[in-house]
């Protein structure tokens, strides 16, 4: 009786478990988000202060700003380079590269010397460590979204998909949080000349443990099949801007008003709160935390939605919300009352968290595998650029030359427009 040798059977992939891969892609863009933020805040409360004091208090916080802005113009470069290696050789190892480079920028602001020291070289550095940092979150943000939704059971993208987008209201939390603390802790004096670095240095802790969490998955299941298949694309740039230039497009502006409402409601919101209506650094950012806990509940609420409704019609129906609250803006952002300038910060980072929370998995569901890495990449950072690079800057120039009515005017429009191009956008699910 002839027997035939079984062949060899090729070894599974291993699976990631739900756990731990919810884990990583909230863990690192939690990392990524409070690096981030702690930027946006030193660059209303500290920068100002250090780096352009030659200039007048308002010229001094324009030129602040315009630093701040840096990093949007980087993101997209970070998503042409960490998009081309996340979608050539794997998920994994870019985001570990990611991480790397968006911490190292940020613990080498934590340590520059000021323009008292090194005179202009101070902002050039500055702008560099900036753009670093801009690189990094470019890389960052659609890495930990494929992770969480090619490893997504059917039915559950959305929710899936949710996780990476509670690294931006945890961030913010953490960031706000230790910068009241070191306000209650040190004098004004004290925290001006050492404190502020206090943050940036300490986030190699959060980056340490971000990259251990990270070097312990794997490689996601869509990311493999595309492997197997021999499906990679030799420059995924190209191929984004030449086969997929209309729903990029379209996906950028489906995102834009996403960015212009955050960031009126956080970089703007304090600067004009402090320098303008009177509040407290400390009282300002106590508010914003509040705040910030009603943006992560909204997360989860419109990511279940997502799931029952799809992405891209519960983008719209946040975005007419928005446009509702932009009228409202002047009349409830007042001096002299904490109480409506909370429930203010409350219900627009609420409606942040509704068009935020599918916003990840709606940009992923419009490209195919073998490109999805560049493409939610590129949109999502170049609707940075267009939405939140400009915003902090442009609204303060608006309220100081037209008043707030103005700035809520600005975010109607970026509403609208957002509508139209979620509306042109057929939801394409690969």
């Amino acid at each position: 009786m002839s027997s035939t040798a079984a062949p060899a059977s090729i070894p599974p992939t291993p699976a990631n478990s739900p756990q731990r891969v919810l884990l990583a892609s909230l863990i690192g863009t939690t990392i990524e988000f409070f690096d981030f933020y702690i930027y946006a805040t030193a660059a209303v409360l500290v920068f100002p202060h250090l780096f352009f004091p030659e200039s007048s208090d308002k010229a001094a916080m324009l030129q602040s700003l315009a630093t701040f802005a840096v990093a949007f113009i980087a993101r997209p470069v970070g998503s042409a380079v960490f998009g081309h290696f996340g979608d050539r050789i794997g998920r994994k190892a870019t985001l570990v590269a990611a991480l790397l480079t968006m911490g190292l920028s940020t613990v080498l602001i934590g340590l520059l010397p000021t323009h008292a020291q090194i005179g202009l070289w101070a902002p050039a550095l500055l702008a560099l460590c900036r753009f670093g940092q801009g690189l990094g979150l470019g890389g960052e943000w659609g890495g930990a979204v494929l992770l969480a939704t090619e490893n997504a059971p059917p039915g559950k993208r959305a929710w899936y998909g949710m996780f990476p987008q509670l690294g931006a209201p945890l961030g913010f939390l953490l960031s706000a949080g230790i910068f009241l603390i070191l306000g209650r802790l040190l004098s004004a004096d004290d925290f001006l000349q050492w404190g502020w670095r206090i943050p940036f240095v300490a986030s190699a802790l959060l980056v340490g443990l971000g990259l251990w969490v990270r070097l312990n998955i794997h490689e996601t299941p869509a990311f493999q099949k595309a492997l197997d298949a021999h499906a990679r694309v030799k420059l995924p740039m190209l191929t984004v801007l030449r086969d997929h230039a209309m729903p990029m497009l379209l996906g950028t502006l489906g995102a834009f008003a996403t960015f212009v409402l955050f960031y009126l409601m956080t970089v703007f919101a304090l600067g004009h709160g402090t320098a303008v209506l009177g509040y407290s650094r400390e009282q300002f950012l106590l508010l914003q935390m509040v705040g910030i806990l009603f943006f992560a509940a909204g997360i989860p609420i419109s990511a279940r939605y997502g799931d029952r409704w799809g992405t891209r019609r519960t983008m719209i129906i946040a975005s007419g919300l928005i446009v509702v609250f932009g009228v409202l803006l002047a009349p409830m952002f007042q001096a002299g009352s904490p109480w409506m300038v909370l429930a203010f910060l409350s219900l627009g980072l609420f409606l942040m968290g509704l068009t935020y929370g599918p916003c990840g998995t709606f940009l992923a569901e419009i490209y195919p595998v073998e490109v999805r890495y560049t493409g939610a990449s590129l949109s999502f950072n170049l609707a940075g650029i267009l939405g939140a690079a400009p915003a902090p800057y442009l609204a303060t120039w608006l309220a100081e030359r037209f008043g707030l009515v103005a700035v809520g005017y600005y975010l109607c429009i970026a509403a609208l427009v957002t509508i139209c191009a979620l509306l042109a956008l057929q939801r394409r699910v690969r």
